[in-house]
């Protein structure tokens, strides 16, 4: 069983709150990890229709079947308990009492922020990250630019075998073919879960709207477009957003608005949290063909992004990173604030490290007026080096 970078905070946690909440997407891994972090909790599964009827009609006695700490999963399916459980830890509030799961952050979110806010710990378990299938603890993005801190570990794996796959946890645990999985986890999971919460009732179009995003992931949001491509309201177009943003499947990175006395793009840009589901959307069918695909570029931006999230989330931080642009279209990929000072860093696919690779950075720098402002190049190629004062991180280091 793959670790999971994730454990140890959910330990922490379980000795200072009475309850823990874990959400994300579907087949994250949130039932296994819950059961191997506290295999004596007794577990009852939401998803069971016979369990959810009982905690339906008789929410006390569904929570009274036991005095042992338990693990509640897919809660979202009757958020009234939370109200029960609510009233339970505030008689009794011995920390590690319930550990609660949740695929739909938006329903779980809200019951939580309703009734056990200053209780509960919440946490976010994504796909794995490349250093959980690595079997390493994830790189501090806040040293990036400190070459000397940072520990380079050997390469394992394909680049382009590895993003088409995925990194949804059951394609790697049983070795299945990622697009029969993923075309079965569209279908079962993301349709009929989304279509259910949204009334969204003509599938085909929903299916289209999935497939134009695709498109965009890595690209700037422009709603209209998007909405005339596919045929519907810019108000549902927004809607559909925010469900697939809320259900863990894309997320709208928000620009950096720094005034370096330039006007500034303030549309966000959109990216898949799963590089193999952004493929499957693509119709990109082999790792071969993603390598020589016009396409690349935009899937590994994706990936380092995904990386990104996933290494905040998993290490319970806050994400705290931004892009940046100007009406010129001069753009830095990411941005990271730590405090007062900021990270610019460049996303490059290329194998072959150039000195247009490093363009926006020495922009960024102009722009500072700092002529040694730090900064980072990730790219697809395999050297860890220094250039002008720039970080240059190879892929498999993230």
């Amino acid at each position: 069983m793959i670790k999971r970078t994730v454990e140890r905070k959910l330990k922490e946690a379980s000795i200072s709150y009475p309850v823990i909440a874990i959400t994300g997407p579907r087949q994250s891994g949130k039932t296994t990890l819950a059961r191997k972090v506290f295999p004596d909790y007794r577990y009852l599964s939401l998803e069971e229709p016979d369990q959810a009827h009982i905690a339906q009609e008789d929410p006390r006695g569904f929570l009274s079947q036991s005095t042992d700490p338990m693990i509640l999963d897919e809660v979202q399916r009757v958020p009234k308990l939370l109200s029960y459980i609510q009233t339970i830890v505030d008689l009794d509030n011995r920390p590690g009492r319930f550990v609660l799961t949740g695929s739909h952050n938006f329903l779980l979110m809200e019951g939580i922020s309703q009734s056990l806010a200053g209780r509960c710990a919440i946490f976010y378990l994504l796909p794995f990250s490349q250093a959980e299938l690595r079997g390493r603890e994830p790189i501090d993005i806040e040293q990036l630019d400190t070459p000397k801190t940072l520990t380079v570990p050997e390469k394992k794996g394909d680049l382009y075998e590895m993003l088409f796959a995925g990194f949804y946890p059951r394609i790697h645990d049983r070795g299945l073919d990622p697009q029969e999985w993923l075309g079965d986890y569209l279908s079962t999971y993301v349709e009929r879960d989304v279509r259910l919460i949204s009334n969204i009732g003509d599938a085909q179009t929903f299916r289209r709207f999935l497939g134009l995003c695709a498109a965009r992931s890595g690209q700037l949001l422009n709603l209209s477009s998007l909405a005339r491509d596919c045929g519907i309201t810019v108000v549902t177009a927004r809607k559909w957003l925010s469900i697939l943003e809320t259900s863990f499947l894309i997320k709208l990175l928000t620009p950096h608005y720094e005034n370096f006395n330039k006007r500034l793009i303030k549309t966000p840009k959109l990216y898949f949290i799963d590089t193999g589901l952004l493929c499957y959307l693509l119709k990109i069918r082999s790792p071969d063909e993603l390598q020589k695909s016009g396409l690349r570029g935009q899937v590994f931006e994706t990936w380092v992004v995904e990386e990104f999230i996933k290494n905040c989330c998993h290490r319970k931080r806050e994400p705290d990173f931004y892009y940046w642009r100007d009406s010129n279209g001069h753009e830095v990929d990411l941005v990271v604030s730590r405090g007062t000072a900021l990270l610019p860093i460049s996303v490059k696919s290329g194998q072959t490290f150039s000195e247009d690779f490093i363009k926006e950075l020495l922009f960024w720098r102009r722009l500072t007026g700092c002529d040694e402002h730090p900064g980072v190049v990730i790219y697809g190629g395999d050297q860890f080096f220094e250039y002008k004062g720039f970080t240059v991180v190879p892929w498999y280091m993230l």
